[in-house]
């Protein structure tokens, strides 16, 4: 039992580690979105972790790997974005974990990352309007949001506009990249982490 579960703290630490590192490796979607909503690969170990380990393991890795970037790379948000990624790691993850765990086939796995990933972005667009965006216009006026969105899509005048045009693509995008990169990977590395030759 004892070494069920260390097996268990030692898999979810290295996931959250190596998801971490991923989330410094970060880029900005310049032709959708305003710089500060940024691209990384981090949700991919904590989807893998999820699809492995179960959903709550998907859960805490998400947790630990945003503590541990905000340890290790502070936030320029206030800790808006590190909130927000938090928010929509789970909201992507558990839907597509839950879907996988009830029938582990590669059909339950694609229809989970697309439940999940479609999740997060109708949920992202609400907690992004209500939620992050209010927080977020603390820190920077809403005027200058807005403008930084307009100087991509002029047709952009307020925040219904950014929610649709800019987080609505960046998030299906970030769905589209991170659900393609897991399914490619998972089927190799599940073996690892389930203890299997």
């Amino acid at each position: 039992m004892k070494s069920k579960k260390l097996q268990w703290i030692t898999k979810v630490s290295i996931l959250s580690a190596m998801a971490a590192i991923l989330m410094l490796v970060e880029f900005p979607l310049p032709f959708i979105a305003p710089g500060f909503y940024k691209l990384d690969f981090s949700e991919v170990p904590v989807l893998i972790g999820a699809f492995a380990l179960g959903p709550l393991a998907g859960c805490v890795i998400e947790a630990i790997k945003i503590l541990l970037n905000f340890v290790m790379n502070g936030s320029i948000t206030g800790g808006v974005g590190e909130f927000s990624n938090f928010v929509l790691g789970i909201v992507f993850v558990l839907p597509a974990a839950l879907f996988y765990r009830k029938n582990k086939t590669k059909k339950s796995a694609i229809l989970g990352l697309v439940v999940g990933g479609l999740t997060m972005v109708v949920l992202g667009c609400f907690i992004n309007a209500y939620i992050m965006i209010p927080l977020y216009s603390k820190m920077m006026p809403l005027e200058a949001i807005i403008a930084q969105a307009s100087a991509i899509w002029p047709v952009i005048k307020d925040t219904f506009g950014f929610i649709l045009l800019c987080v609505a693509p960046f998030n299906l995008i970030k769905a589209i990249l991170v659900c393609t990169v897991t399914l490619l990977l998972y089927k190799r590395l599940s073996p690892l982490l389930k203890g299997k030759k």
